[in-house]
């Protein structure tokens, strides 16, 4: 294997954490009441134990007019510097709602230009084919 440009500290450290990235064979759509904020037949299957599996969604199929980019952000030995988006109009409940790794560890690469939402914040709701 050729050397990583941009390996993970984590998986360095702890080489036996799995993260596993795989295609959802199905329709996942967020919503914030009865507005859609995204829908895609491309998403992506997060897991990483022992938290909740989550959905990335492409950028190309999120609304991005229904989001606003925030100064949070947060940092993952694994994945990288995550960026978050709130659900407009700005209010508590949708602040923060989504977030990205627009620059990844070199491992996760298959979650770049995709987006995550917090199921406390928005509806997610996946269908399975």
């Amino acid at each position: 294997m050729d050397k990583l440009a941009n390996p993970a500290p984590g998986f360095q450290r702890n080489p036996d954490k799995v993260i596993t990235v795989e295609p959802y064979r199905g329709t996942v759509t967020v919503r914030t009441g009865d507005i859609v904020i995204a829908r895609s037949t491309r998403a992506r299957v997060l897991s990483e134990p022992p938290y909740p599996a989550a959905f990335y969604i492409p950028f190309d199929d999120i609304d991005f007019s229904k989001l606003a980019s925030t100064e949070h952000s947060t940092h993952c030995p694994y994945k990288g510097d995550a960026s978050y988006w709130s659900v407009q109009p700005a209010s508590e409940a949708g602040k923060n709602a989504m977030w990205a790794y627009e620059h990844p560890f070199d491992e996760m690469t298959e979650i770049r230009n995709h987006g995550a939402f917090y199921t406390n914040k928005v509806t997610v709701e996946a269908k399975p084919d």
